[in-house]
């Protein structure tokens, strides 16, 4: 097999969900890319553009690797939601998902030796229950909304708030896992009977 597999992501969910099923990057190497959404950027391209950048950033420096980069993006009709700066935009993000549907898009790029990415988008639709202000406090207490898209962690306390989800569960929690494992499978950057 030609070439290392690179993980450009700071993300320990995602290096767990890949350890998972047997796939144990040769290194991890975080992309530092500015996460801001361009004017009128639509939640897919907004995940799209962001995973591209992440594969681009580290693969300058590992040309010969394959570079394995992701991007969740929690989606509220056209809006994309942040990542948290604080409690009150983490309790703001809650407010907006308490009692509706929302979506978690995916995007995996890789990019591999020779110049080539491959790129995947996956959605799942989650719905929340109506949470009253008392649960968002309790929850906002745990600090499990640090560093998480849409300000929730659905692998915790927050899957208490979850009524309907229709997709890949593992798309909610950082990366999806089965569609990963095809696209990695077809590059040649890893086989399921090895480890990578």
């Amino acid at each position: 097999m030609a070439g290392r597999l690179i993980l450009a992501s700071a993300s320990p969910r995602r290096l767990d969900l890949l350890a998972q099923v047997g796939i144990t990057p040769a290194a991890v190497v975080p992309a530092a890319v500015d996460e801001t959404p361009g004017k009128g950027e639509l939640p897919r391209a907004l995940a799209l553009r962001l995973a591209r950048e992440k594969a681009a950033a580290v693969a300058r420096d590992h040309g010969g690797d394959f570079v394995l980069a992701a991007d969740t993006v929690v989606a509220c009709g056209r809006r994309s939601l942040p990542k948290p700066a604080d409690a009150a935009e983490a309790r703001d993000c809650l407010g907006l998902l308490s009692g509706r549907r929302h979506r978690v898009i995916g995007a995996v790029a890789l990019a591999c030796p020779g110049g080539r990415t491959l790129c995947r988008v996956a959605v799942t639709a989650v719905r929340f229950k109506r949470l009253g202000r008392a649960e968002i406090d309790r929850y906002l207490a745990t600090d499990e909304w640090r560093d998480k898209a849409g300000g929730y962690a659905i692998q915790g306390r927050a899957a208490l708030f979850v009524t309907a989800l229709n997709g890949d569960y593992n798309n909610v929690v950082g990366l999806p896992l089965a569609m990963t494992a095809a696209l990695l499978a077809g590059a040649g950057a890893w086989s399921p009977t090895t480890e990578a």
